[in-house]
Parts: structure tokens; C-alpha cells; sequence
């Protein structure tokens, strides 16, 4: 098989959550220790920071990676879902895995991916620890897929655990109160490993707490115990949480005799795009008009990005919105601005929430909105009603920003 072929295979062949959602969850990491022993247990073979939370970790991810990039570390990157190409899920410095890599590893292991029925998700973990090893990084940056406690991600015993925050995401799986998704979160505090969580919140802090004690872990909350703020590239004013728990990670990092200047830590920060390659984070596409797209997703994201646009500056606002169906749209909802014009579009994959009934949402709401047939043309003709002075704003779901960029 081609690269393509390859690609195609993966996300075709067994369950993938970014585009089946729910059916493709396993509540078991039994298939992932399966893998991990056939490949030769490469989680022990590196040193990682494994980060969750609901929204901020792939930032938070990206931020870490800069800093010790910056200090002079090899440093594997592991995220997701990823936006244009597969390979962005995987990267040393900032440089994508290569297709020979992916394709290799396939070819050789595919009997092994077929007669166990691993999902999507176990073989892309599977395949980065093995690429992690091979390479030689110093650390890699591992950030949750879906929860923690039950992640595939969660075979590794880390240098440090960070917890970003807690929201009403995902909780079909997670549960459907505050303190039972932040009993998930919690579940990658491994013992004597230290935590540092990057929001306090009454009803998720005793959770923390309990689990820090369990495992004699040093717990930390970021927004008590850093109180600045340093300047990044990343320019989205819901940022400055994940800059200081950041902050606090890396006091950590350096008790654990990692080598982290000043300098290295507000390099890292203000050239996290130059150095590991992320994109749709308040990403401003062009001026005149200006397009700005961010892959918030849920209420808690959403609700920051939607301040930060109504403090823009502009004529009249123009939205590019689209979501996928597990979203709890009335939470969403309450959040738009009222007086923006809306250009409605269902992404393109399976769990994307069809256009009529997101239309009939926002035609309940009295939001003004068209629908059109893909992402691309919402935005084709949001263009098309905007005078230079307006802002365009595209967003509402990670895959209606993967279309556009």
C-alpha cells in the first residue's frame, strides 16, 4: 500500500472516533497493553508528560513541546485529531513522522492490527511510541485522546501529569457532572508522579485532592501558584490559563534536573507555530476582511473565543459555523452573538450534525443564517457579503476548521 492507501486503511478499517464518535469508545485498555507487549513495551523505553483536560491540552501540548525544543531537547510530540494530514498527530522538533515510518510500521504489524481488532486510535498510540523509541527523543509530549483514566495514551508512567481544566465535554462517556469527568481526567495521576492542574474549580479540587493522596502524587494548581503571564504567539485571550500552567510544569521539569533557562521558556512561548507547527488556535487566516478561525469546540471553549471576538473590532461580525452531533447545541447556542450573520455547513465526516437541523436550531434562536452544502462555500460567501471592515469568524467544530485551512 501507497501512503494514501495506508491512511485510508487506518481510518476505514476499524473504529475511528473522529468520524463514528461513540461506537468506536472502548472502555478497556486491554487491546492497548496487548499491543504494547507485542511491540516490546515502548512506553518504558522514553521519558513523556502526559497531558488531559477538556479544553486547552493540545495548546498546553504544543507550548511544552516549544520550551524544551528551545532547551536544546529532542522532543516527540503526540496529539490529536489532527486537521489536514495524519502525520501532524506525530513530530519530533516540530517535523512530521514521515509516510515511509507510517507505512513501515503498518505493512509489518497489519496481521497482528486484524486478527486482535485494534482501533484507530490503539494503533496510532502504538505507532508513535514505537517511532519515539526508534528516534531517540529525550521526552515526548503526550497529550489524551478522550478522558484519561481509560485513554489508550495511559500506558505510560510520566515525569509529569497535567490536567488543564474540566468541562461538560464528551459526557456520554465521562459522565455527567463535573466531579465524575474529573474522576476520568484524574486517572493519569500516577503514584509519586507529580500533577499539576491548571484550573481550580469547588467541585472537581477535592477530586484532584483525593486521587493526589491515593497516589502520594504533589498536586499543584496552576492559577494559585503562578501568578504571570507570559507573552505568546498563540494569541487567544483564553491562552493566558495554559501559559501558566505551563509555567508551573516546567518549575517542575526543572527540579527533575531538566536544563530550562528564562530564555528558553519565553522563546518557547512566543514560537510555538514556528516550532511545532500548530494551527487553529486563533489562527487570523487574512485583513480586510479579517478571517479568523479557532477550533473550540464546546461551551467552556466557546464561551472564551466569543468574548475575544466580540472585543474585535468590526463593522459586522460574519460566523462560518458547524458542529458534530454529540454536542449539547442549547449549551452552544446561548453563547453566539445575536446580531452576527451565520453561514451554516455540515463537516465533512460521519459525525457531523446535519444542516437542517442545525438551521432549525438557530431559526429557534432568531439567528439570521443560510445553509450551504460544504464548509468551503459557508465561507466562499461569507467573503463574498463582507466589506473590509467586517470580521469573518469560522468555527464551532475542529473539522470545520480542518476544512478551510
Amino acid at each position: 500500500m501507497n501512503y494514501k492507501e495506508t491512511v485510508d486503511w487506518l481510518f476505514n478499517q476499524l473504529p475511528m472516533y473522529q468520524n463514528q464518535g461513540k461506537s468506536a469508545y472502548k472502555k478497556d485498555l486491554s487491546n492497548t497493553h496487548l499491543l504494547a507487549s507485542y511491540l516490546n513495551n515502548p512506553e518504558r523505553k522514553f521519558k513523556s508528560i502526559h497531558v488531559g483536560g477538556t479544553n486547552g491540552k493540545g495548546s498546553t501540548s504544543h507550548m511544552l513541546a516549544s520550551i524544551l525544543q528551545e532547551a536544546g531537547y529532542k522532543v516527540g510530540l503526540y496529539t490529536s485529531p489532527h486537521l489536514k494530514d495524519y502525520r501532524e498527530r506525530i513530530k519530533i522538533n516540530g517535523k512530521e513522522i514521515s509516510k515511509q515510518f507510517v507505512m513501515g510500521f503498518v505493512r509489518k504489524h497489519k496481521s497482528f492490527f486484524e486478527t486482535n481488532s485494534l482501533s484507530f486510535f490503539e494503533m496510532t498510540v502504538g505507532l508513535a511510541f514505537d517511532y519515539f523509541v526508534k528516534s531517540k527523543v529525550d521526552i515526548a509530549i503526550i497529550e489524551v485522546g478522550l478522558g484519561g483514566r481509560l485513554d489508550s495514551t495511559n500506558i505510560i508512567t510520566p515525569e509529569l501529569s497535567v490536567i488543564t481544566n474540566i468541562g461538560m465535554d464528551h459526557v456520554q462517556f465521562l459522565g455527567n457532572t463535573l466531579p465524575e469527568i474529573a474522576l476520568e481526567k484524574a486517572g493519569i495521576i500516577k503514584t509519586n508522579i507529580p500533577v499539576v492542574v491548571g484550573e481550580t474549580h469547588p467541585e472537581t479540587v477535592p477530586v484532584f485532592n483525593t486521587k493526589a493522596k491515593e497516589t502520594k502524587s504533589e498536586i499543584y494548581f496552576a492559577d494559585q501558584t503562578i501568578d504571570k503571564v507570559l507573552e505568546s504567539d498563540l494569541k487567544g485571550t483564553y491562552q493566558n490559563q495554559n501559559i501558566k500552567t505551563v509555567i508551573q510544569a516546567v518549575e517542575i521539569l526543572k527540579t527533575k534536573r531538566y536544563t530550562i533557562s528564562e530564555k528558553d521558556l519565553k522563546e518557547g512561548l512566543l514560537n510555538v507555530v514556528k516550532n511545532t507547527g500548530l494551527m487553529g488556535r486563533w489562527q487570523v487566516l487574512s485583513q480586510s476582511p479579517k478571517i479568523i478561525c479557532d477550533t473550540a469546540h464546546n461551551k467552556e471553549g466557546l464561551s472564551y473565543v466569543m468574548k475575544q471576538l466580540q472585543n474585535e473590532s468590526f463593522e459586522k461580525l460574519h460566523i462560518v459555523f458547524g458542529v458534530v452531533n454529540d454536542k449539547n447545541l442549547g449549551d452552544i447556542m446561548s453563547l453566539l452573538p445575536k446580531e452576527a450573520e451565520y453561514y451554516l455547513a455540515k463537516p465533512n465526516i460521519q459525525r457531523g450534525l446535519n444542516i437542517e437541523e442545525l438551521a432549525k436550531a438557530f431559526n429557534n434562536k432568531g439567528l439570521k443564517n443560510r445553509s450551504y452544502k460544504s464548509v468551503n462555500q459557508a465561507l466562499l460567501e461569507a467573503k463574498r457579503s463582507a466589506s473590509e471592515n467586517d470580521v469573518i469568524y469560522v468555527g464551532g467544530s475542529t473539522f470545520v476548521v480542518a476544512e478551510i485551512l
